[in-house]
């Protein structure tokens, strides 16, 4: 954001949030604008150019408005960042009623995971109050695990538990993304070329050999699915043992 752009979230509070301003929204301009139109916008800068590139200014430009016209719907970037979460959001399909409380689950997990390499700019956003369509993917998995004689804190323990997992094991792996992107190589195994000499010094010292059993026989160092798949049934497995559901 520019420096002649509001900064915080306290400016602009009289105003009310902006899901409660969404509900009952000024009379139009002249351009027609929506909440869902800057998103939209917003989120395929950010999904081009990086989360950075994403300022008022340039929203402007590319919806064809004055400067200021997003400020009748949001009046600085924290709101920006909070209608771009529940955009990306909405992309999740969430899982049916008959779906057992497992499957239910990993169905959530999985798709919190395409949302969150799809937009990688999801990873850095600093989250505060749930928008619409998080609470929704809250609320999805708490009716999943109605039923299974759980108490409220335990279930939101098991949500907190497996969305922990989701966003520790995305971030890593859009970090190393980005590491690759950063250093001009296009693949892991074009990473692992580029750092042979200095992993290859480490593996020699001998003090490394399980590690330096995996660099050898792994098959599936490249297979990010099947990695984040294999955690997160464990994490399932760990969470139905220690409850006994």
């Amino acid at each position: 954001m520019t420096s002649q752009e509001p900064q915080s979230a306290s400016e602009g509070r009289d105003r009310g949030s902006v899901w409660e301003r969404i509900e009952r929204p000024a009379p139009a301009p002249r351009v027609t604008l929506s909440p869902q139109r800057i998103a939209e916008v917003a989120v395929a800068v950010a999904d081009a150019e990086g989360l950075d590139a994403v300022t008022m200014r340039r929203l402007a430009t590319e919806l064809g408005v004055a400067p200021m016209a997003a400020y009748r719907y949001v009046t600085n970037k924290d709101e920006l960042l909070e209608l771009m979460v529940d955009f990306v959001y909405a992309e999740m399909a969430l899982p049916g009623s008959h779906d057992g409380w497992r499957a239910a689950v990993r169905s959530v997990a999985l798709r919190i995971r395409e949302v969150m390499v799809a937009h990688s700019w999801v990873a850095r956003v600093n989250y505060g109050a749930p928008t619409p369509n998080q609470l929704a993917v809250t609320e999805a998995v708490l009716v999943a695990l109605d039923g299974l004689e759980l108490d409220v804190d335990t279930a939101m323990a098991v949500y907190s538990t497996i969305t922990a997992y989701v966003h520790g094991a995305v971030d890593s792996e859009v970090r190393l993304g980005q590491m690759l992107q950063a250093r001009g190589w296009s693949s892991r195994e074009e990473a692992r070329a580029g750092l042979a000499t200095q992993m290859a010094w480490l593996v020699n010292t001998g003090r490394y050999p399980r590690y330096a059993r995996y660099l050898h026989e792994a098959s599936r160092k490249d297979d990010a699915q099947w990695q984040f798949e294999v955690g997160l049934d464990s994490v399932l497995d760990g969470i139905a043992a220690r409850l006994a559901i």
